[in-house]
């Protein structure tokens, strides 16, 4: 059964989201395990595309954006919508909503906001997950202000 991962930022603006998904999905990767980032737009992926090549400079991982252009599968695969990479591994979603395609992973990583809206939405988020009786973790990231932001993913 899929395991759900809530991680509790504590910043509100969306770059944090999208620093926290990158090194996330860099921890996921180094750990042997194929990941999908699931963005809540092409913009949204586009942007996270490109945070992946410079979000740390002493790192590279190994992705590709969905759609973009044909090739091989990379070990990190960024997309939007119905489409979704070709595994069933690990996912991180950065949507406000269950994607549709989420019982498919074996793992899901929640990524919120500290903002009242990203609380609401992470709320029936939770609710929906555990109505089903999928296992949830919380895990709240706010020592990661006091740490200097260091990766603690």
């Amino acid at each position: 059964m899929t395991r759900i991962d809530f991680y509790l930022l504590p910043v509100s603006e969306p770059h944090g989201k999208l620093s926290f998904a990158c090194r996330l999905a860099e921890k996921a990767w180094q750990s042997g395990h194929q990941v999908y980032v699931h963005a809540c737009d092409p913009a949204e992926a586009g942007a996270i595309d490109a945070l992946l090549w410079s979000f740390r400079d002493t790192s590279f991982v190994p992705h590709r954006l969905l759609g973009a252009a044909d090739g091989e599968p990379a070990p990190v695969e960024v997309g939007s919508g119905e489409a979704a990479a070709d595994h069933h591994d690990v996912m991180i979603n950065l949507s406000a909503v269950v994607p549709s395609l989420f019982s498919r992973f074996e793992r899901i990583a929640e990524i919120v906001l500290n903002d009242p809206r990203a609380l609401a939405a992470s709320r029936q988020r939770w609710s929906y997950y555990k109505d089903r009786g999928y296992l949830l973790q919380h895990h709240d990231m706010q020592h990661l202000r006091s740490a200097g932001d260091r990766d603690n993913a």
